[in-house]
């Protein structure tokens, strides 16, 4: 199984994001997700890739993979298990990040959502993954875990 995530640059409470993020992706492990798809841009992506890589301790088989929208900007993946550059080389520069964010969606079966009011980036992707049906967990502040 595959995830990706879809959230905020900002987080305003990144502790209980943490903490949920942690049961949720505990969750998706013990059902057979195997695959985390990261964008690498801001704090809900960097939480993420921190909260998988402390799973991969316990859940060396996880891969943690970093998907680029640009081929020729240098991101650090380090920390990650390898990266993919989706095919977008005929996507003008400025729909780079949205297109991949949909290559994203397209190649998960769930959508880990940080998204709290309706207008960005984000709320796009979620949009996108609600037209093309996928599972979708979303945080919802005050509320923890499954």
């Amino acid at each position: 199984m595959n995830v990706t995530f879809c959230g905020h640059a900002k987080i305003s409470d990144p502790k209980s994001v943490q903490d949920w993020l942690f049961e949720v992706s505990q969750a998706l492990i013990e059902q057979g997700a195997t695959t985390f798809y990261l964008g690498g841009y801001g704090a809900f992506d960097e939480l993420a890739a921190q909260v998988l890589r402390k799973q991969k301790e316990t859940h060396p088989d996880i891969k943690l993979v970093l998907v680029r929208p640009y081929l020729n900007r240098n991101m650090d993946g380090s920390g990650y298990d390898y990266s993919v550059y989706p095919p977008l080389e005929s996507v003008p520069p400025h729909l780079a990040i949205p297109k991949r964010n949909q290559w994203m969606v397209d190649a998960s079966q769930v959508v880990v959502s940080y998204v709290l009011h309706n207008w960005g980036g984000a709320a796009a992707t979620l949009r996108y993954a609600r037209q093309k049906k996928k599972l979708i967990l979303s945080y919802v502040p005050g509320v923890t875990a499954p």
